[in-house]
């Protein structure tokens, strides 16, 4: 791309954003990658989750407008943090209740799930249109967060420099999780052979229902960077990340989070490419890449189980 593109600069400025918008989009189908991959559940309502969070961060910084609007890089990135935390726990609150109401009665049947679960993202999504309306709302980063670096003739964003490392952090904590704890092998074998790990005593059906909450509240939490990304807000934000987590989720293989985190780096960045180079093919980059990528490995980059 370097070579296409030809000044360093342009070239550092776009890897960058691609690298930004990578992390935020991998954020989101995480939790999802972890659902459909390892559970065997496909939850086209996980988009209600995103909007959700973002929504509960837009009420935080209300309550938070001291910390966000102070001149002072500790308190801002303490807010973001904070607000971060709780729009998590919030979707994964949400998640619980999805999963108990909803996802429980159709577990097995695939054309039931997908059907139940965006029936269920249509009804959270005019829930929050009454509670929070529907006109767009304008969104601002704490003030010491905003502006960006110039680093010779390159631009790069505080806040992408910012999610690039929350994502970094996200991915290796998942990582080790799954790798090397013991709840991570039980996830893992539980997959492999779930009717085993209860006949040794475990119970496997908590253990999922811990793992849907947890994805729930990335999605929340990926919410929170995508709407300060974005800069605005509307009932349907959550949608809009949708097609994209799912091409990720395809691409790096079901259920690997190693996966998840390559495939949304490599199609963010290639369309932050393409469309400098190709304006006209920036829309149609993504599904290309899937193309080919699914054309050579059919079971995606990193494939965890054998669905």
């Amino acid at each position: 791309a370097l070579m296409l593109i030809g000044s360093p600069s342009i070239w550092l400025t776009l890897t960058l954003a691609g690298l930004a918008m990578g992390m935020m989009v991998f954020i989101v189908a995480s939790g999802l990658t972890l659902v459909f991959g390892l559970m065997d559940v496909l939850n086209f309502g996980h988009g209600a989750f995103v909007t959700v969070g973002a929504y509960i961060a837009y009420s935080m910084l209300i309550l938070m407008t001291g910390m966000t609007l102070a001149d002072d890089v500790v308190l801002n990135v303490l807010a973001l943090v904070a607000v971060a935390v709780v729009a998590a726990l919030g979707a994964g609150l949400l998640g619980w209740a999805f999963e108990h109401v909803i996802v429980r009665r159709v577990y097995g049947d695939h054309l039931k799930q997908i059907l139940i679960t965006m029936g269920g993202m249509i009804v959270i999504e005019q829930v929050v249109m009454m509670i929070w309306g529907s006109q767009e709302q304008l969104i601002r980063l704490p003030t010491s967060l905003q502006g960006a670096f110039v680093m010779g003739d390159a631009v790069v964003e505080k806040y992408r420099l910012i999610v690039v490392v929350f994502g970094s952090l996200l991915f290796l904590a998942m990582y080790l999780s799954l790798a090397h704890t013991r709840i991570g092998l039980l996830i893992r074998a539980g997959v492999e052979d779930a009717e085993m790990i209860q006949a040794l005593g475990y119970r496997i059906r908590r253990l999922f229902i811990g793992l849907f909450v947890v994805g729930s509240g990335l999605a929340g939490f990926g919410g929170v960077m995508w709407v300060f990304y974005r800069g605005t807000l509307t009932a349907d934000i959550g949608s809009e990340l949708m097609i994209l987590a799912f091409i990720v989720i395809i691409m790096g293989g079901l259920g690997s989070i190693t996966g998840c985190f390559i495939s949304a780096i490599l199609v963010s960045v290639v369309a932050n490419y393409v469309a400098f180079l190709i304006p006209e093919m920036a829309m149609t980059s993504t599904i290309i890449l899937l193309v080919a990528v699914i054309t050579w490995r059919p079971r995606g980059l990193f494939p965890l189980t054998k669905r």
